[in-house]
């Protein structure tokens, strides 16, 4: 190639180094107009859209280096902590290289080894200044007899080559390059490729392939269509769970190999699945305004987040049961699970929803000693706000208009037109949707901080919400256990004591004065283990009290705790034996299940 380019064109290559070592090597091929200018940078991503943590990704990169197209090498200055310029002089074409390290088995991170490379985009590609916009190539020369897997048009196949959009096409799309097993299914006429990237030899195939069906279907059934020709669920297999990130046509999921026995552990896989899949709408199409075109080189603030993955939460499980994966039974005893949880955080009655969201990024992925007391999660209360607003809906409006309404409406007049929505906009689109002022409720519960009311919402559908009473068939009356005193901790074990990790708020702990760091030895002068604090605490009754030895910083010490009552250990969602029709109604529309199946 010779002369002055009229345009500028990018190509992105990616080449094994050292697989044992965990390293790649990108290259960046850089045609350069005059209009470009002579100083070019190049800037590594701080995040990844989805994850709303800074996780400086440009610490992965070394070896830089930049040379024209005869191999002449220009001159490379470090700029900031993720920029680097390269002073090109008169080269109209140039090459940009660096190394990556990564052995990371995350959903949002780089995994590089002998067995597969996993890239998320924006920790390995560099971004070209001012060239965001422009259409970029991919080439990836993979370890021989492997397969590259990436949801972008291909090229070529030898070696394999990809068309991107822009760039943020090419961070929206992870890749896998290795021999997974590969699952295909065809709900609603749409392909998706299941990926299993690891030890799948325990994957029930057939299970997964009608389970995540029902999955795709019933999102399908809710939006009325599917926004793309072709989707991959990338399924990474190792030894625990990472969760997963959304993008505009698949998704990324790190979980343990072990994970679909037994029920409960692939109950949590369905979960996982439907809640990344509904991100294929919301928040991938369904977006709050700033949240695309991203700024990849510092946060991006909203309020929204709770909108964005709280609502994505509440319609999970919804789903789930809407495709028959969850009864109606057990779809209640999520959401039971969940205000129980809910109930347990004091810092619900601190941080508003739309705090939550805005301070995302210095909070839910950064919890400390204090984290409980003074936040609450977008996804946990958003998700219980959804399910509130929801049965609001459809109270006032007779079972007519529900929350599905709005995720329609929103859609059609945003996720449909590649729009983003105003900070402030969603009250009045779920006016437009449904014709109910929501004002009201948004002030309460979604900027302000009035206690959700569990009772009154889930009553519209007739049911209740009480602590569950412990079983007592078989138990003797006479060595029936009294209530457990309560001293409201969480701890870890530290030489066979428990050392105190986080003081809740209010409780008797925290009354008497422990705080985090505090290591537990004894109760009235009996040691007391990290195994057997449960038990010690059954010796003791709410309103009694104990003198309670510890160590703080080295030094022993003790105090007196007048030990409290513990929440219940769980609650139940239940029909009421007085339920109107009108409610049993809504109840049947909401959870597409009669009565009777809530009963028993």
């Amino acid at each position: 190639m010779s002369g002055n380019p009229a345009s500028p064109s990018i190509r992105y290559t990616v080449d094994p180094l050292d697989l044992p070592g965990h390293k790649i090597r990108v290259t960046i091929e850089v045609v350069r107009p005059a209009s470009m200018g002579p100083k070019v940078t190049f800037a590594m991503p701080v995040w990844t859209p989805g994850a709303y943590i800074v996780r400086e990704y440009a610490r992965n990169v070394r070896a830089i280096r930049a040379v024209t197209q005869d191999g002449h090498p220009l001159p490379v200055r470090k700029e900031s902590k993720n920029t680097w310029v390269v002073d090109a002089g008169e080269a109209t074409h140039f090459s940009f290289s660096y190394s990556v390290y990564g052995h990371e088995l995350s959903s949002h991170g780089l995994d590089i080894s002998p067995e597969h490379i996993y890239l998320n985009g924006a920790g390995a590609f560099c971004e070209v200044n001012g060239q965001k916009k422009i259409p970029l190539e991919l080439e990836i020369h993979p370890p021989a007899n492997w397969k590259v897997y990436a949801e972008l048009p291909e090229i070529s196949k030898d070696p394999p080559r990809f068309r991107a959009r822009d760039f943020d096409e090419l961070l929206d799309t992870p890749i896998d390059v290795g021999n997974p097993q590969v699952h295909t299914i065809r709900p609603s006429g749409v392909t998706h490729d299941l990926v299993f990237c690891g030890p799948a030899g325990a994957v029930p195939g057939h299970k997964v392939e009608e389970d995540v069906g029902r999955i795709v279907e019933a999102t399908r059934k809710l939006f009325g269509l599917l926004p793309m020709d072709h989707y991959t669920f990338f399924y990474h297999l190792g030894e625990k769970w990472d969760g997963g990130l959304e993008h505009a046509r698949s998704t990324s999921i790190v979980m343990p190999h072990t994970v679909f026995r037994p029920r409960k552990d692939y109950e949590f896989f369905l979960d996982v699945t439907c809640h990344e899949y509904f991100h294929l709408f919301n928040v991938k199409r369904i977006r709050p305004e700033v949240l695309g075109p991203f700024d990849y080189s510092r946060e991006n603030y909203t309020h929204l987040l709770w909108l964005s993955e709280g609502t994505t939460d509440y319609y999970t499980y919804l789903l789930l049961r809407r495709a028959g994966l969850f009864s109606p039974k057990k779809y209640l005893s999520e959401v039971a699970k969940q205000i129980k949880k809910y109930r347990e955080i004091p810092g619900r009655l601190v941080q508003s929803l739309e705090e939550s969201s805005f301070d995302t990024w210095i909070d839910l992925y950064r919890p400390y000693e204090a984290t409980k007391n003074v936040s609450i999660s977008y996804y946990l209360k958003g998700g219980l706000v959804s399910l509130c607003l929801d049965l609001e809906l459809r109270k006032r409006t007779g079972g007519t208009k529900s929350l599905d309404d709005v995720m329609r409406h929103l859609w059609n007049n945003f996720g449909s037109r590649g729009v983003g929505i105003g900070e402030n906009a969603l009250p009045g689109e779920v006016r437009a949707a449904t014709g109910e002022d929501v004002g009201e409720f948004f002030a309460s519960y979604v900027s302000g901080l009035q206690e959700l009311d569990f009772e009154t919402f889930l009553g519209y559908a007739g049911l209740s919400l009480n602590p569950a009473e412990k079983e007592k068939e078989g138990r003797d009356p006479e060595e029936e256990e009294g209530v457990p005193a309560y001293l409201g901790i969480e701890s870890e074990k530290v030489r066979e004591n428990p050392r105190i990790k986080n003081v809740t708020e209010g409780s008797p702990a925290q009354r008497s004065g422990l705080t985090p760091g505090d290591e537990i030895v004894a109760f009235d002068g009996t040691r007391v283990t990290f195994d057997g604090l449960s038990e010690a605490l059954k010796r003791y009754a709410p309103g009694e009290s104990a003198e309670v030895a510890f160590f703080r910083r080295g030094r022993l010490t003790s105090l007196t705790v007048v030990f409290g009552k513990a929440p219940p250990e769980k609650w139940v969602i239940k029909p009421r034996e007085e339920a109107t029709k009108e409610q049993m109604d809504l109840a049947a529309h909401w959870l597409d299940a009669g009565w009777k199946d809530l009963q028993g």
